[in-house]
């Protein structure tokens, strides 16, 4: 088990350093350090000496990955990569382009977006089970085909529709809770009750389609006709047999979404004017804050990492067999 999960983890530090790496180059591919310093000035027609000072300051004045003029070692330290990337390793994320902490602004955006993320997710999921067990429990009828066409339709409804049709209905027509904004302790809870029951509405059609297939599958197995054949009521054998095994890719594919949460929600964070991560790294990249950007990938890469491994830990404890792989 332990040989396993080292495995595990040796396998993603390639992929961080991929990740790091493909990052940086990307952006500066698009971005040059002179081109960074006319937007932040705000200027169309900029100085040489303005450009230098403002590359300077915010240390772009060195080259990207090899510094032919410096010596030794020097040659690889002396670079952006070295002194802007590479300690994001060790969570160092420095400096964004206007002078704040990143590292200050993440632990303090990150109560907001798990204010927000963690009730979409557990009531999304009880929800979602629920009416997928309804309709594999009346599967093959009205019920199931009508809900069925339900969740496609709202598949096929963009986000934006839900949020933008939730504000004007709960918060400008009937005036129930505020539009946007956002205060810390209880009283936020009147800021979150909107976006969050719009995030669950918003990922009933897909969610519930999803765990409908997985009961169904487990409804064709053997072990259930075998409930079945003894008498059982389809009730118990929904809630007793199919429910129980059911849960086993339903409870992995869960795990894998947890570290994600941190990141918070990009678009609904944004629109509700929650002061979290999503609306953090949305306003760096319309301000085209390299350092924010980045730093923001690279945690995410980190939590879809852990989320991985917290997925394959997961099924070692259900399939002892995945331990000898």
């Amino acid at each position: 088990m332990i040989a396993y999960i080292l495995r595990r983890i040796l396998y993603a530090i390639p992929i961080l350093i991929g990740v790091n790496v493909l990052i940086f180059a990307l952006f500066f591919a698009v971005n040059t350090p002179d081109d960074m310093a006319r937007l932040q000035l705000g200027m169309k027609h900029v100085t040489p000496e303005a450009i230098a000072k403002w590359k300077q300051e915010h240390g772009y004045d060195k080259p990207l990955f090899f510094n032919a003029q410096a010596q030794g070692s020097a040659k690889f330290s002396e670079t952006i990569f070295a002194q802007r990337s590479a300690p994001m390793f060790v969570f160092q994320f420095g400096a964004s382009d206007d002078g704040r902490n990143i590292g200050q602004e993440i632990k303090s955006r990150m109560g907001p977006s798990l204010a927000l993320a963690i009730p979409v997710f557990l009531v999304g999921l009880l929800v979602e089970i629920t009416f997928a067990l309804i309709l594999a429990f009346f599967r093959a009828t009205y019920v199931d085909v009508v809900g069925v066409v339900l969740c496609v339709a709202m598949m096929s409804i963009s986000g934006m529709f839900y949020i933008i049709g939730g504000q004007f209905l709960i918060s400008k027509l009937f005036h129930l809770v505020p539009i946007s904004g956002y205060q810390a302790g209880f009283d936020s809870f009147k800021f979150l009750v909107l976006p969050v029951i719009i995030g669950v509405i918003g990922g009933i059609g897909a969610g519930t389609r999803w765990y409908r297939t997985i009961f169904l599958e487990e409804m064709n197995k053997d072990y259930v006709r075998t409930a079945r054949a003894k008498g059982l009521a389809e009730s118990v054998v929904l809630f007793r047999h199919v429910l129980k095994n059911g849960m086993i890719p339903i409870l992995t594919g869960a795990v894998v979404v947890i570290p994600t949460l941190f990141m918070g929600s990009l678009i609904s964070e944004s629109f509700f004017g929650i002061p979290g991560l999503g609306s953090y790294t949305i306003d760096a990249i319309r301000q085209q804050d390299f350092a924010i950007v980045h730093a923001m990938v690279f945690l995410g890469s980190v939590l879809y990492i852990i989320g991985l491994l917290l997925t394959d830990i997961s099924y070692t404890l259900v399939d002892p067999r995945i331990r000898l792989s």
